[in-house]
């Protein structure tokens, strides 16, 4: 059992040694593949879906706001524990929950018509939280041309751009 450790402690080691060489060097990140067509994101919403409130916040923030080095920079309103989740969106996955990337029904039609698969849903950690919590991000598209984000557990959504992020 001893040398269980040991081996688990090495694989560990040896991933965030690649982890920070990636994150040293941007560059050794893989292109996107050839084959996926470019989009163009779609124009920004007026504000807050389902809230009379004011306009979205999609004001880039700098890299060093969000404690990040080469890396996107997200909306201030999008926590830390949403930056994993929009790497693996735009990875294509693995994504933490079973639930994360089925289809998005908008049945209380918060979100714009669409479709019906237009939109996949994102569970998004709550910290404390003994379940999914509330916290989401819905994208539009496939791939996807367009972000949502909800804390409330989909009564309200705010329309992020993840600012650089590979899609």
């Amino acid at each position: 059992m001893r040398h269980h450790h040991w081996l688990l402690a090495a694989v560990v080691l040896l991933g965030l040694w690649t982890w920070s060489k990636r994150v040293d060097n941007p560059d050794t990140t893989p292109p996107a593949p050839a084959s996926q067509p470019a989009t163009q994101p779609a124009p920004q919403a007026p504000g807050p879906v389902g809230t009379p409130s004011g306009p979205a916040d999609t004001a880039p923030q700098p890299a060093a706001a969000t404690g990040r080095t080469g890396t996107a920079a997200y909306p201030a309103f999008i926590p830390p524990e949403a930056h994993p989740v929009l790497e693996a969106i735009a990875r294509g996955g693995p994504y933490h929950y079973r639930q994360d990337g089925n289809v998005f029904q908008n049945r209380e039609r918060r979100l714009p018509a669409q479709p019906r698969g237009y939109y996949h849903e994102f569970t998004v950690d709550t910290p404390g939280s003994d379940d999914r919590g509330a916290r989401r991000i819905v994208t539009g598209g496939n791939p996807p041309v367009e972000y949502w984000y909800t804390d409330d557990h989909y009564r309200t959504f705010r329309r992020f751009e993840p600012n650089g992020a590979a899609r």
